[in-house]
């Protein structure tokens, strides 16, 4: 199967590497975003990226002119029935990822991959909302996505064969990474994994034991960590950390993935990390700790 324009759904930050990633590949992307202005922040952003990386010599200003020109904003969902596959990658809300994958349905010919990039939500509940459950499979990139080598694969109830083997060629073939199949689970691996570290992180913030920079650089230094545990949730966003420790609580009923009351002030502030500038630390518009 040729994979020459995808469509990706949702311009934050997992939908921005996504598509700076794929059109790096030599990929089109049609970006989707719900309101013009949005769509325009998250296209600005990936510029801003794309400076980040020239600014390091990783690429010239021709390979950024060209990887930019492949990244066309859309507004509309029709225009995503042109796609060899759809990658979804809005907030962890499954009755917004439904709906999206109710709109899907309805203009995808039903050979097109729907793919999610959720952390924890039920694939076979996404997919129960089209009418080709088979073709509805979970890809869920990492943070930050152009340089984490790992995509897991996550297969729903009626996901079939087909689509995972497509799938798993897409990944390796295609985008050149490792990709591991998960049989449906809250968390998965990687995120069941990261928000347990990451909570007792926010519980060792909250009895004082350290402050938030010694506790990510006893981590980062100590376990040779890329961010550490806070600045990483920062990153991910603390609502969807909140959101993805809430719904394994539900689901496990243990006591280990019972939100921080720290977390949970923080998102009850607004202060979301990244993007809203300020989380356990303080960060620009570009997304850079000040």
């Amino acid at each position: 199967m040729q994979y020459k324009k995808i469509g990706v759904i949702g311009g934050g930050t997992m939908g921005q590497g996504i598509a700076e990633m794929l059109a790096g590949k030599g990929i089109d992307v049609l970006l989707v975003e719900e309101n013009a202005e949005k769509l325009e922040r998250a296209y600005n952003m990936i510029e801003t990226s794309l400076d980040k990386k020239m600014e390091k010599w990783a690429i010239t200003q021709a390979e950024k002119k060209l990887i930019l020109s492949r990244i066309h904003k859309v507004t509309h969902f029709a225009e995503l029935g042109t796609s060899d596959m759809v990658i979804e990658t809005i907030t962890e809300d499954l009755s917004l990822k439904k709906e999206v994958f109710h709109q899907l349905d309805q203009v995808c010919n039903s050979n097109i991959i729907l793919a999610s990039n959720t952390s924890t939500l039920s694939l076979t509940e996404l997919a129960s909302s089209t009418m080709y459950p088979e073709r509805v499979i979970g890809l869920h990139f990492i943070y930050p996505v152009s340089r984490i080598d790992l995509v897991e694969i996550i297969r729903g109830l009626k996901t079939s064969d087909a689509t995972f083997e497509n799938t798993k060629t897409f990944v390796e073939d295609v985008v050149e990474k490792k990709g591991v199949m998960v049989y449906e689970s809250p968390g998965f691996v990687t995120s069941r994994v990261i928000c347990i570290l990451i909570n007792e992180a926010a519980h060792v913030l909250q009895e004082g034991v350290a402050s938030a920079e010694d506790i990510d650089d006893a981590m980062r230094l100590g376990y040779n960590f890329q961010y550490g545990p806070l600045e990483m949730a920062d990153r991910f966003g603390l609502d969807s950390v909140l959101a993805a420790l809430e719904r394994m609580f539900r689901e496990f009923g243990e006591l280990k993935y019972r939100p921080s009351i720290v977390l949970k002030k923080m998102v009850r502030a607004g202060n979301l990390g990244v993007k809203s500038g300020e989380g356990f630390f303080k960060y620009d518009k570009d997304g850079d700790r000040v």
